[in-house]
């Protein structure tokens, strides 16, 4: 859409960012799974909108700014898988509240959800771009093409190797309602022990993956196959959700149950699930990482 030209006003400027600061986020978030990533890359995109000298030559605020923001979230998910390098346990993104969609700004929610993340962490920063910008945003390939300064053929080539990631990799995923219901079933059967109703759930291969980053006490390997993510369940049943509340939430697009001991969340427990059962079983418990899911 055509924006007003000569932005050569400081409150213009101000009010072009405001209109796509959601979006900006939106792509850096799923560019970098990290909360407060996005917010240094949306950040730097004002510091330099706001400081850029030839403001009144760009036509297109919208475009500059979503073309600033890739370009600098390419560059960050290059140093922080570098840090990950060294992360203790497993990484998984950051649960963001998306209950009412306030922050993320997507015309669709792909490339949002928990298993489609954690995919995309095995792209290449270009690949990851193009699947972002065309997925999630319905970029045309052209503008993709101008912001990642490559031809129009290999933009369609990157989003094409990205959906074929994706689609190899990742199982069908159920109903909205089917996962939520699954969600529940095994909160309940977790937290009772129950050996037989936490196989019933599981598919064949699930894998159990906890992130506490090495501040709190978590499993720093991940668990999988039916069997062992059940008895692993079991086996701290009685002692972990002792006084424990479960609250329902929404994030990431999907359902998720908030844990707190006396009214602070400690935990966000999620699940991915397919037609098998359950395929992931997903603890957020890093502190640091949960304050962007919402609150009991």
């Amino acid at each position: 859409m055509a924006e007003t030209v000569g932005l050569d006003d400081l409150d213009q400027a101000t009010a072009a960012f405001a209109r796509v600061r959601s979006r900006l986020f939106g792509i850096a978030y799923r560019m970098l799974g990290s909360v407060a990533d996005a917010e240094d890359v949306v950040q730097e995109v004002w510091v330099r909108w706001q400081t850029y000298a030839d403001r009144a030559s760009v036509t297109n605020p919208a475009a500059f700014l979503a073309t600033t923001a890739t370009r600098l979230a390419i560059n960050a998910t290059q140093t922080a898988r570098v840090r990950r390098e060294t992360y203790i346990g497993p990484w998984l993104p950051e649960p963001v509240d998306t209950s009412a969609d306030p922050h993320l700004g997507a015309e669709r929610g792909e490339a949002l959800g928990f298993a489609v993340l954690l995919l995309l962490e095995r792209l290449t920063p270009n690949e990851r771009a193009a699947y972002v910008l065309r997925e999630a945003f319905d970029y045309p390939y052209r503008q993709i093409a101008e912001i990642l300064r490559v031809s129009e053929p290999a933009v369609r080539q990157l989003v094409s190797r990205a959906r074929k990631h994706v689609a190899t990799e990742r199982h069908t995923p159920v109903t909205g309602a089917a996962q939520r219901e699954l969600l529940s079933a095994f909160v309940v059967a977790a937290r009772s022990g129950d050996m037989a109703a936490l196989e019933e759930i599981l598919s064949a291969d699930v894998i159990s993956l906890s992130d506490g980053g090495g501040v709190v006490r978590a499993s720093r390997f991940p668990v999988v196959g039916r069997p062992r993510v059940a008895k692993y369940h079991r086996a701290f049943a009685s002692r972990f959700w002792e006084g424990v509340d479960v609250s329902p939430a929404t994030t990431n697009g999907q359902a998720s149950a908030l844990l707190s001991k006396d009214g602070v969340v400690f935990a966000v427990l999620t699940v991915t699930a397919s037609a098998a059962g359950i395929d992931q079983v997903l603890w957020m418990m890093n502190p640091g990482k949960i304050t962007a899911a919402g609150s009991v």
